[in-house]
């Protein structure tokens, strides 16, 4: 298999470097730019282009979804982000979030949801996307607020294993043991997006403890 590789310039994209093979890479190719300060190396060799797709493929990457992607998921979005961050655990995790429905593709979360998350330290600022079943492929748990998104979710699976990939919020719960659910807060008040966010926090420790992360 042979691969095109582009190199340009970030000062000035004068020198474009188009080799056809992998098996060049480890050359260290430099701009000819007389920028000396923005002038950087241009060059991967084989064994760190491995290095970076191994640790890519070793992050446990998690997927949360609600209905629209505006209010809970990319709340639980932000909130395990956070966690993470505080923990160090970041380059461990790859995290995402998105929605059942496209009414929100592209929009940023609820205001409300964003303003309630910032009061707790929280950037709520994941543009909404909806679900694709590709996701499956891609994600090795998908974490779902409600029973009626566990429902329609695992529908879309097309093999146990996928449908293995889905769990519940909830199921991660320990502050809260007679919650059922994330209920989602859109047609309430502020009483219920502070529900939600103490759900979704419960939730997440509850996931990091069970993953070994605590």
């Amino acid at each position: 298999m042979r691969y095109i590789l582009l190199f340009v310039c970030r000062s000035c994209l004068k020198n474009l470097y188009l080799y056809l093979n992998l098996s060049f890479v480890n050359e260290k190719l430099r701009c000819s730019c007389t920028i000396a300060d923005n002038s950087l190396p241009l060059h991967k060799t084989k064994n760190e282009m491995q290095n970076m797709n191994s640790k890519t493929a070793a992050r446990t990457k998690i997927l949360f979804i609600c209905l629209g992607n505006i209010c809970r998921s990319p709340a639980a979005h932000a909130v395990f982000q956070k966690k993470i961050d505080d923990r160090g655990l970041s380059e461990r995790f790859e995290v995402d979030s998105a929605g059942i429905g496209n009414w929100h593709v592209g929009q940023l979360p609820d205001r409300r949801m964003r303003e309630h998350g910032a009061r707790r330290g929280y950037q709520v600022n994941h543009h909404a996307r909806q679900f694709q079943t590709s996701d499956f492929k891609h994600f090795d748990r998908v974490v779902v607020m409600d029973e009626d998104n566990y429902r329609i979710i695992t529908s879309k699976a097309s093999s146990d294993e996928e449908v293995g990939k889905v769990v519940r919020m909830a199921d991660f719960f320990t502050s809260h043991p007679r919650a059922t659910s994330v209920p989602d807060p859109y047609y309430g008040g502020a009483e219920d997006f502070e529900l939600a966010l103490d759900l979704i926090e419960d939730g997440v420790e509850g996931m990091l403890k069970e993953m070994g992360e605590e």
